[in-house]
């Protein structure tokens, strides 16, 4: 059996604690079974247990077998000279610090319904490893624990964009520039479109930004997408602008082949949606700012509303006429910014500055968008559980990927559930 599974028993006190006694049949009574350690040294810090008439504090090691405390070099390592209880499934030799003193040993007795359930989810290949037993746990513990994932994600994202502001000397607006821009790439040029920003400074573009053919011309020249066509008057134009500005800025654009077409819908070309971007570009200045001061969901709607030049009513791609159409960003498409892009972001500037009312705005948000609609929603929906708002949706990505794909069931809530019910009402 894996020692994780005896660390999750023992953390959660899931062991008969009546009549425990060491292997020397002194009585053991766990007051405190520590705090987990998940680097260097003992697995429990700060544990206060009673021994025979005295109460000890100090750590906990924890081993499937005794022999692995030799094993794994604990006899000589100072760190565990500390620990005042191993505790073991067996008890298979005696243990003693490098002074020769005997440490206390405890055979953890559980029940056996714990280790059947835990063996049966890591063997299953099923989508969710509780799939076929989530509908025995009570739909508002379901609930609660949807909350804390919602926290756990936004914090998660809160990491990755202090990363960002680590690189750019906390730069707020450039930040959110370059992860606005891999949002406009919607999954499959989400990467594409982070390299374009990356290659065309916040700055360079709020030069131009009163003049959208400037803009377009620098942001589809960076991109590699303009062709030499002489045939298109648009094209030309955007050509002899970019060549100008890219001499001038020296600018190195990307690879035009980062960017996909296969499989996608005309209105998911990248094409459309630079063009898309670099009019939200145009009619913005200081965005960040601006959603910062007003989180008024219609009010980010009316901002990410943008319609792209004239040339792209009649064109999803250059040079290849289509019948006119407008291509402006559709309501869904605005929502996944705002889920993705906009409330991590106000989240995250809220957790920085310390304004809690702004951190549950940003929550709010998600409360007033509605569910996203992908293969892990629709899977959740499946197994009956209800997904009413982003604020879920959010939750339950972070439900599948952090935990559910990662057979993380250990440290999961729902996981804790299935675990501790009787194996045999769980069966199929």
């Amino acid at each position: 059996m894996k020692e994780s599974i005896l660390h999750f028993i023992w953390q959660y006190k899931l062991f008969q604690s009546h009549s425990l006694c060491t292997t020397d049949s002194e009585k053991v009574e766990v007051i405190d079974p520590g705090r987990l350690n998940t680097d260097a040294g003992p697995d429990f810090f700060n544990a206060k247990i009673k021994i025979g008439a005295t109460v000890w504090a100090g750590n906990v090691e924890i081993h499937t077998r005794s022999s692995e405390w030799t094993r794994h070099g604990h006899d000589d390592d100072k760190a565990y000279e500390s620990v005042v209880l191993h505790v073991v499934k067996n008890a298979d030799k005696e243990i003693i610090r490098a002074n020769g003193e005997k440490i206390p040993q405890l055979e953890l007795i559980y029940p056996a319904d714990i280790e059947l359930n835990y063996e049966a989810m890591m063997k299953n290949t099923l989508r969710i490893p509780c799939e076929n037993k989530i509908g025995k746990i009570p739909g508002i513990f379901i609930r609660s624990w949807k909350n804390a994932l919602l926290t756990e994600r936004l914090l998660q994202r809160t990491g990755l964009i202090s990363q960002m502001l680590t690189d750019n000397n906390r730069h707020w607006e450039e930040a959110f520039y370059i992860s606005l821009a891999r949002s406009f790439g919607f999954g499959t040029n989400g990467q594409a479109f982070e390299m374009l920003a990356h290659s065309l400074p916040i700055q360079v573009l709020g030069k131009h930004k009163n003049d959208l053919m400037q803009i377009e011309a620098l942001l589809f020249g960076q991109a590699g997408l303009l062709e030499a066509k002489d045939t298109d008057s648009y094209l030309l134009s955007l050509n002899k602008e970019y060549n100008f500005l890219k001499s001038k800025y020296k600018l190195k654009n990307i690879d035009g082949a980062q960017w996909k077409l296969l499989r996608l819908r005309p209105d998911n070309f990248p094409h459309v949606r630079i063009a898309q971007f670099a009019a939200l570009i145009h009619k913005s200045t200081g965005l960040f700012s601006k959603i910062t001061e007003n989180t008024d969901i219609q009010y980010l709607h009316s901002i990410f509303r943008a319609e792209p030049s004239e040339y792209w009513k009649t064109h999803y791609r250059f040079t290849c006429e289509s019948p006119k159409s407008l291509k402006g960003i559709g309501t869904k498409a605005i929502d996944g910014i705002i889920i993705n892009t906009v409330v991590p972001f106000v989240f995250g500037f809220a957790e920085a500055r310390g304004m809690q009312e702004l951190r549950d705005k940003a929550i709010d948000l998600l409360e007033k968008l509605p569910a996203e609609n992908n293969v892990i929603i629709r899977t959740w929906h499946e197994m009956g559980i209800s997904c009413e708002s982003a604020y879920d949706s959010q939750a339950l990505i972070q439900l599948k990927k952090e935990y559910c794909d990662k057979r993380n069931c250990l440290r999961c809530r729902i996981g804790h559930k299935v675990l501790t019910i009787r194996f045999e009402d769980l069966k199929i």
